[in-house]
Protein backbone atom coordinates (compact mmCIF):
# COMPACT_ATOMS: atom_id res chain seq x y z
CA UNK A 1 0.00 0.00 0.00
CA UNK A 2 1.33 3.49 -0.66
CA UNK A 3 1.76 6.06 1.94
CA UNK A 4 -1.00 8.51 0.31
CA UNK A 5 -3.14 5.08 0.86
CA UNK A 6 -2.38 4.54 4.20
CA UNK A 7 -3.20 8.33 5.17
CA UNK A 8 -6.43 7.57 3.89
CA UNK A 9 -6.97 4.55 6.41
CA UNK A 10 -5.46 6.30 9.24
CA UNK A 11 -8.34 9.03 8.28
CA UNK A 12 -11.09 6.63 8.04
CA UNK A 13 -9.87 5.38 11.05
CA UNK A 14 -11.53 8.67 13.02
CA UNK A 15 -14.69 8.38 11.31
CA UNK A 16 -17.32 6.34 13.08
CA UNK A 17 -19.87 6.36 10.95
CA UNK A 18 -19.72 3.65 8.24
CA UNK A 19 -21.27 6.31 5.24
CA UNK A 20 -19.50 8.71 5.97
CA UNK A 21 -16.27 6.30 5.90
CA UNK A 22 -17.60 5.16 2.41
CA UNK A 23 -17.60 8.96 1.20
CA UNK A 24 -14.55 9.66 2.47
CA UNK A 25 -13.22 6.55 0.05
CA UNK A 26 -15.15 7.06 -3.09
CA UNK A 27 -13.97 10.81 -2.75
CA UNK A 28 -10.48 9.74 -2.25
CA UNK A 29 -10.53 7.36 -5.64
CA UNK A 30 -11.94 10.09 -7.40
CA UNK A 31 -9.43 12.55 -6.95
CA UNK A 32 -6.22 9.82 -6.86
CA UNK A 33 -8.21 8.64 -10.17
CA UNK A 34 -9.49 12.24 -11.61
CA UNK A 35 -13.15 10.24 -11.49
CA UNK A 36 -14.05 13.92 -10.43
CA UNK A 37 -13.95 14.81 -13.75
CA UNK A 38 -17.45 13.16 -14.49
CA UNK A 39 -19.13 16.25 -13.62
CA UNK A 40 -16.74 18.41 -14.81
CA UNK A 41 -16.25 17.89 -18.43
CA UNK A 42 -19.38 15.57 -20.19
CA UNK A 43 -16.73 13.95 -22.52
CA UNK A 44 -14.01 13.13 -20.40
CA UNK A 45 -16.70 11.70 -18.18
CA UNK A 46 -18.26 8.91 -20.32
CA UNK A 47 -14.07 8.22 -20.47
CA UNK A 48 -13.80 8.38 -17.00
CA UNK A 49 -16.88 6.35 -16.40
CA UNK A 50 -15.60 3.59 -18.91
CA UNK A 51 -12.64 3.55 -16.62
CA UNK A 52 -14.34 3.62 -13.37
CA UNK A 53 -14.29 0.91 -11.19
CA UNK A 54 -18.06 1.41 -10.30
CA UNK A 55 -18.35 0.60 -13.62
CA UNK A 56 -17.34 -2.58 -13.36
CA UNK A 57 -19.61 -3.31 -11.13
CA UNK A 58 -22.39 -1.90 -12.73
CA UNK A 59 -21.59 -4.22 -15.73
CA UNK A 60 -20.98 -6.94 -12.97
CA UNK A 61 -24.54 -6.61 -11.93
CA UNK A 62 -26.12 -6.34 -15.67
CA UNK A 63 -24.00 -9.46 -16.88
CA UNK A 64 -21.15 -11.39 -15.08
CA UNK A 65 -20.61 -13.12 -18.65
CA UNK A 66 -20.01 -9.88 -20.14
CA UNK A 67 -16.91 -7.92 -20.70
CA UNK A 68 -17.11 -6.13 -17.31
CA UNK A 69 -17.33 -9.87 -15.72
CA UNK A 70 -14.24 -10.58 -17.92
CA UNK A 71 -11.88 -7.72 -16.52
CA UNK A 72 -13.28 -8.47 -12.79
CA UNK A 73 -12.32 -12.30 -13.41
CA UNK A 74 -9.49 -11.10 -14.81
CA UNK A 75 -8.19 -9.04 -12.14
CA UNK A 76 -8.76 -11.96 -9.68
CA UNK A 77 -6.75 -14.14 -11.52
CA UNK A 78 -3.91 -11.82 -11.45
CA UNK A 79 -4.50 -10.78 -7.87
CA UNK A 80 -4.90 -14.01 -6.48
CA UNK A 81 -4.14 -16.89 -8.86
CA UNK A 82 -6.97 -17.73 -9.10
CA UNK A 83 -8.24 -18.89 -12.88
CA UNK A 84 -11.76 -18.31 -13.69
CA UNK A 85 -14.13 -21.50 -14.87
CA UNK A 86 -16.92 -19.66 -16.42
CA UNK A 87 -17.54 -17.62 -18.24
CA UNK A 88 -20.96 -18.11 -20.49
CA UNK A 89 -19.90 -21.84 -20.47
CA UNK A 90 -17.84 -23.35 -18.67
CA UNK A 91 -13.88 -22.68 -20.05
CA UNK A 92 -12.15 -25.70 -19.34
CA UNK A 93 -14.74 -27.77 -21.94
CA UNK A 94 -16.21 -24.96 -24.40
CA UNK A 95 -13.83 -23.74 -26.56
CA UNK A 96 -16.13 -20.70 -27.69
CA UNK A 97 -16.76 -19.94 -24.21
CA UNK A 98 -12.87 -19.36 -23.54
CA UNK A 99 -12.69 -17.29 -26.63
CA UNK A 100 -15.32 -15.28 -25.61
CA UNK A 101 -13.48 -14.65 -22.25
CA UNK A 102 -10.29 -13.54 -23.81
CA UNK A 103 -11.87 -11.28 -26.37
CA UNK A 104 -14.28 -9.77 -23.68
CA UNK A 105 -11.40 -9.60 -21.39
CA UNK A 106 -9.27 -7.74 -24.02
CA UNK A 107 -11.89 -5.40 -25.10
CA UNK A 108 -12.66 -3.86 -21.88
CA UNK A 109 -8.93 -3.95 -20.92
CA UNK A 110 -8.57 -1.87 -23.96
CA UNK A 111 -11.22 1.07 -22.43
CA UNK A 112 -9.50 1.29 -18.97
CA UNK A 113 -7.04 3.29 -17.32
CA UNK A 114 -5.78 2.23 -13.93
CA UNK A 115 -9.19 -0.26 -13.26
CA UNK A 116 -6.92 -2.82 -11.59
CA UNK A 117 -5.57 0.04 -9.18
CA UNK A 118 -9.10 1.03 -8.49
CA UNK A 119 -9.84 -2.19 -7.42
CA UNK A 120 -7.04 -3.44 -5.26
CA UNK A 121 -8.17 -0.33 -3.34
CA UNK A 122 -11.69 -1.22 -3.25
CA UNK A 123 -10.26 -4.79 -1.94
CA UNK A 124 -8.22 -3.46 0.81
CA UNK A 125 -11.47 -0.91 1.67
CA UNK A 126 -13.74 -3.67 1.68
CA UNK A 127 -11.23 -6.15 4.24
CA UNK A 128 -11.11 -2.86 6.55
CA UNK A 129 -14.37 -2.28 6.89
CA UNK A 130 -15.20 -6.06 7.37
CA UNK A 131 -13.04 -6.03 9.84
CA UNK A 132 -14.45 -2.84 11.58
CA UNK A 133 -18.26 -4.39 11.14
CA UNK A 134 -17.26 -7.88 11.67
CA UNK A 135 -15.05 -7.33 14.56
CA UNK A 136 -13.91 -10.82 16.23
CA UNK A 137 -15.38 -12.90 13.10
CA UNK A 138 -13.20 -14.70 10.90
CA UNK A 139 -16.23 -15.86 8.80
CA UNK A 140 -20.36 -14.94 7.48
CA UNK A 141 -22.74 -17.51 6.34
CA UNK A 142 -24.73 -16.62 2.80
CA UNK A 143 -26.22 -17.86 0.29
CA UNK A 144 -26.25 -18.51 -3.68
CA UNK A 145 -28.99 -19.55 -5.58
CA UNK A 146 -28.67 -21.49 -9.13
CA UNK A 147 -30.84 -23.68 -11.39
CA UNK A 148 -28.29 -25.60 -13.22
CA UNK A 149 -25.77 -26.94 -10.35
CA UNK A 150 -24.29 -28.85 -13.53
CA UNK A 151 -22.34 -25.90 -14.51
CA UNK A 152 -20.64 -26.88 -11.31
CA UNK A 153 -17.73 -28.93 -10.17
CA UNK A 154 -19.83 -31.00 -7.39
CA UNK A 155 -18.00 -33.57 -5.46
CA UNK A 156 -17.36 -35.29 -2.01
CA UNK A 157 -20.86 -35.41 -1.34
CA UNK A 158 -21.78 -36.43 2.30
CA UNK A 159 -24.61 -36.74 4.66
CA UNK A 160 -26.72 -34.05 5.41
CA UNK A 161 -27.21 -32.68 1.71
CA UNK A 162 -23.27 -31.41 2.22
CA UNK A 163 -20.92 -31.78 -1.02
CA UNK A 164 -18.01 -29.76 -2.12
CA UNK A 165 -18.43 -27.02 -4.82
CA UNK A 166 -16.39 -25.49 -7.11
CA UNK A 167 -17.00 -21.95 -7.66
CA UNK A 168 -16.38 -19.93 -10.63
CA UNK A 169 -13.07 -17.48 -9.13
CA UNK A 170 -15.66 -14.52 -8.80
CA UNK A 171 -18.77 -15.41 -7.57
CA UNK A 172 -22.27 -13.45 -6.38
CA UNK A 173 -24.09 -14.16 -3.34
CA UNK A 174 -26.38 -12.96 -0.71
CA UNK A 175 -26.58 -12.63 2.74
CA UNK A 176 -30.79 -12.91 2.22
CA UNK A 177 -31.35 -16.14 1.82
CA UNK A 178 -34.94 -15.77 0.87
CA UNK A 179 -33.13 -13.47 -2.65
CA UNK A 180 -31.31 -16.28 -2.76
CA UNK A 181 -34.22 -18.46 -4.09
CA UNK A 182 -35.29 -15.55 -6.53
CA UNK A 183 -32.24 -16.78 -8.21
CA UNK A 184 -32.13 -20.37 -8.24
CA UNK A 185 -34.65 -23.55 -8.18
CA UNK A 186 -31.84 -24.90 -5.30
CA UNK A 187 -29.84 -22.44 -2.62
CA UNK A 188 -26.50 -23.79 -1.34
CA UNK A 189 -25.11 -21.94 2.37
CA UNK A 190 -21.57 -21.78 2.34
CA UNK A 191 -19.51 -20.76 5.16
CA UNK A 192 -17.04 -17.87 3.67
CA UNK A 193 -13.69 -16.63 5.14
CA UNK A 194 -13.99 -12.86 5.67
CA UNK A 195 -10.42 -12.66 3.24
CA UNK A 196 -12.04 -14.04 0.45
CA UNK A 197 -14.89 -11.38 0.28
CA UNK A 198 -13.90 -8.36 -2.11
CA UNK A 199 -17.01 -6.08 -1.91
CA UNK A 200 -20.84 -6.32 -0.70
CA UNK A 201 -23.92 -4.03 -0.81
CA UNK A 202 -23.61 -1.23 1.63
CA UNK A 203 -19.57 -0.52 1.58
CA UNK A 204 -20.16 2.45 -1.39
CA UNK A 205 -22.18 5.39 -0.85
CA UNK A 206 -26.00 4.50 -0.94
CA UNK A 207 -25.77 6.81 -4.55
CA UNK A 208 -23.65 4.75 -6.36
CA UNK A 209 -24.83 1.10 -6.22
CA UNK A 210 -27.07 -0.84 -4.98
CA UNK A 211 -27.63 -4.03 -4.48
CA UNK A 212 -29.70 -7.56 -2.98
CA UNK A 213 -27.73 -7.79 0.11
CA UNK A 214 -24.69 -9.06 -2.43
CA UNK A 215 -21.34 -10.03 -1.93
CA UNK A 216 -18.99 -10.48 -4.43
CA UNK A 217 -16.62 -13.57 -3.58
CA UNK A 218 -13.70 -15.23 -4.51
CA UNK A 219 -13.76 -18.62 -5.38
CA UNK A 220 -12.25 -22.15 -5.14
CA UNK A 221 -13.39 -25.17 -3.52
CA UNK A 222 -16.15 -24.32 -0.88
CA UNK A 223 -17.93 -26.78 1.70
CA UNK A 224 -21.49 -26.24 1.02
CA UNK A 225 -25.12 -27.46 2.32
CA UNK A 226 -27.94 -27.70 -0.16
CA UNK A 227 -31.52 -25.91 1.72
CA UNK A 228 -34.49 -27.18 1.14
CA UNK A 229 -37.32 -24.65 0.35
Amino acid sequence: MLTADRRLFLRLDGIEDPVERSRTFHDYLSVKFRLHEWAEHQAAARSALRASYIQYLHGWGADSNGRAGAVLKAWVESRFGLAPTYHGGRLPDDQDAAAKFHIDQMMGAARTVGVAMQLDLLYTYCQYELARRHAGQHWLTLYRGTHDPAEYAVRDRAPGDIAMVQFNNLSSFTADVEVAWEFGSQVWEVRVPLPKIVFFSGLLPPHTLGGEAEYLVLGGDYRVKTLLY
